[in-house]
């Protein structure tokens, strides 16, 4: 059997915290068993195999990665890579730590270590799994991403049952009516103008992970992007480690309503005044906010409410 990896973390860092930042860890191709705490993925990598490999918490200190097949060096490599960004092991989040240490609503932030986002292997997965919550309930969207997952991902050899995301490439070959068949709706053509764009070189979406380019020229790249808009924008900044923009859906607004103006009807202007303060770190502030005063994990809270 394969050797399991141990990849540390910048500390600190909470194997759980990460998981149940948002709802990624419910869309395919992932699995996550909450009893054995356990997330197994489905990654095609550049050398054109399809793997599966398990990831586990590394006692508050990194993650244990395992392949479930045995690997070469260099697709060991890059697995490990792979993984490391979508927990975002090298993310310093020591100044918004300081920050929240003051603030009782977000005090919890430190002990749990709360702040990452868990991200999809690529960029791309991302924009897509992004574009697929527009406007749609949560439950919409994990059938809209396992809907491509199924029709576009690469099987997994050992188990031709499950299969990884789609390549952009996969995804450009089809039609805007397949995609519509599929649920996609108005989607459709800006997830096919993506693709196309993405294999024809028009999108450099790895581009967008580079660290010393300002936010709000990442964050116009992202609006040039077909299908994404303010809101989307500024949620793949957040998991692009990048917080300066809220991402205002009808949630931002509800929340904002019900706990800052006692139930008045709000809107985008006022959901980024109430957490101006915090600057570069305002998405941060807004999502990990303890609105309910229970120390929940977002999608802890979420799951709360919706029964979800």
């Amino acid at each position: 059997m394969p050797t399991p990896t141990f990849l540390p973390a910048r500390p600190l860092f909470n194997f759980h915290s990460v998981i149940h930042s948002h709802g990624w860890y419910q869309l395919a191709p992932h699995q996550w068993d909450e009893e054995r705490g356990v997330l197994t993925i489905v990654e095609r990598l550049t050398s054109g195999r399809v793997v599966s490999a398990s990831i586990r918490d590394g006692d508050h200190s990194g993650v244990i990665l395992e392949a479930q097949a045995r690997l070469g060096k260099r697709d060991s490599q890059e697995l490990a890579a792979t993984v490391s960004w979508m927990f975002a092991l090298d993310l310093d989040l020591g100044e918004f730590y300081a920050l929240a240490d003051a603030e009782p609503r977000l005090a919890h932030c430190r002990p749990k270590a709360m702040g990452r986002y868990l991200r999809s292997s690529t960029v791309w997965e991302d924009v897509v799994k992004v574009m697929m919550t527009t406007n749609i309930q949560w439950g919409g969207t994990k059938r809209l991403v396992a809907s491509l997952v199924s029709h576009f991902g690469e099987p997994l050899a050992a188990d031709g049952a499950r299969r990884a995301f789609p390549q952009p490439a996969a995804v450009a070959r089809s039609r805007e009516s397949t995609l519509r068949k599929l649920g996609l709706g108005y989607r459709s053509p800006y997830l096919l103008q993506l693709a196309r764009g993405v294999v024809a070189g028009k999108f450099d979406l790895d581009r967008l992970k580079e660290a010393g380019r300002p936010t709000d020229e990442v964050r116009r790249d992202l609006l040039a992007l077909p299908g994404i808009g303010p809101y989307a924008a500024a949620t793949l900044l957040g998991i692009l480690g990048r917080f300066d923009y809220i991402g205002v859906d009808s949630e931002a607004v509800r929340l904002v309503s019900k706990w800052f103006y006692e139930g008045a009807p709000v809107g985008e202007k006022e959901v980024n005044a109430v957490f101006a303060r915090w600057g570069k770190y305002k998405s941060l502030a807004y999502w990990f906010w303890d609105y309910e005063g229970k120390q929940q994990t977002p999608m802890e809270a979420y799951e709360a409410r919706s029964g979800d």
